[in-house]
C-alpha cells in the first residue's frame, strides 16, 4: 500500500536538482528565513547561505538584526553570536559541524527590521550532517505519526496554511488516514520521502510565480480525487487499503491515462 500511495505525488517529482534548501517562517510570521547549502560533511567547515525574506513581497528584506546559534544534543558548536545587523538581508556564514554526523539545531532570533526593534521572533532548523538534508524541527511523535507536519507544497501553491485546499489535506490526513494502522505506517514512510524534496519545490514556487500557477493546475485533479475520501466511511484496515488503491488508480488514469489518450488521438488525426 505504501508504494501505491506514494504514486499520488509522482507529478511533483519532475524537478531539477538544487543545493539543499528550506524556508521557514519566524514564529509570528513576520519574516521567512531561507537556508541554502551544499551537502555537509561532519567535522568540515561548511558555508551556510541565509536569506531573510519578506513574506508579502517574496523579496529579500534588507536591514535585519539577528542572532544565530548552532548546537547538537544540547552542546553549542557555534554562537550564539552577538546581535548582528545585515544591510543586504543575505549573509553567508562558515560553520564547522565538529561533533560528528547527526542532527544539529540551527536557531535564529530576529530582533529588528529596517532599524526598528521588534519583539524577538525565533525560527529553528534541524540540519542532518552527513545526509545533507534540512528539515523543520519535529517531535519524535510527529515523525512517527505525521501529525502537525506542514503541507509545504500545498501551502506555497495556495499561499497560506489556512487555504481551503491545505485544510482539506490536513483534515484528510488527521481524520481519515492516521486513525488506521496502515495509514499511520504509510504517513511515517511518506513524511521521510516528502520532506526530502518538498522544501525545494516550495522555494521554487515562491521564486517563480508561473511555476506556482502550473502547480495549481497540477494539484487540482489530485485534490478532487482525494476529496472523495471525505464522503466514505473507513472503519477497517481493508477499507483503507481498498480505497487507497482506488484513489491511486484514479490518479494514474488522470495523470497518465488521459494525456496518453490525447497523444494517441492527435497521432490518429495526423494520419488522416
Amino acid at each position: 500500500m505504501k508504494f501505491l500511495l506514494v504514486l499520488l505525488i509522482i507529478p511533483l517529482l519532475i524537478i531539477p536538482a538544487f543545493a539543499e534548501s528550506q524556508t521557514l517562517p519566524t514564529e509570528k510570521g513576520t519574516l521567512d528565513v531561507k537556508l541554502t547549502y551544499d551537502p555537509i560533511e561532519p567535522n568540515t567547515q561548511s558555508k551556510i547561505n541565509i536569506d531573510f525574506i519578506n513574506p508579502q513581497t517574496q523579496k529579500i528584506q534588507e536591514h535585519i538584526d539577528y542572532t544565530i546559534s548552532v548546537s547538537k544534543d544540547g552542546e553549542t558548536v557555534f554562537g550564539p553570536i552577538p546581535l548582528t545587523h545585515t544591510s543586504l538581508g543575505s549573509v553567508k556564514i562558515p560553520i564547522e559541524f565538529n561533533l560528528g554526523g547527526g542532527v544539529y539545531s540551527m536557531d535564529f532570533v530576529v530582533e529588528g527590521i529596517l532599524f526598528q526593534p521588534i519583539p524577538p521572533e525565533i525560527v529553528s532548523f534541524d540540519i542532518l550532517v552527513g545526509e545533507a538534508q534540512a528539515q523543520p524541527i519535529t517531535t519524535p511523535d510527529d515523525k512517527i505519526n505525521g501529525e502537525n507536519g506542514g503541507c509545504l507544497i500545498a501551502t506555497a501553491t495556495y499561499g497560506s496554511e489556512l487555504a481551503p485546499q491545505v485544510q482539506q489535506l490536513r483534515e484528510l490526513r488527521d481524520n481519515t488516514i492516521l486513525p488506521t494502522e496502515s495509514g499511520s505506517a504509510f504517513m511515517s514512510t511518506f513524511n521521510q520521502f516528502y520532506y526530502s524534496f518538498s522544501p525545494i519545490v516550495a522555494d521554487f514556487e515562491r521564486e517563480q510565480p508561473i511555476f506556482k500557477e502550473i502547480m495549481k493546475i497540477t494539484l487540482t485533479p489530485m485534490l478532487t480525487s482525494l476529496s472523495l475520501l471525505n464522503h466514505v466511511s473507513i472503519d477497517s484496515e481493508e477499507e483503507m487499503i481498498g480505497y487507497g488503491i482506488s484513489i491511486v488508480l484514479l490518479n494514474i488514469g488522470m495523470y497518465a491515462g488521459i494525456p496518453l489518450f490525447g497523444i494517441l488521438k492527435l497521432y490518429q488525426l495526423r494520419k488522416y
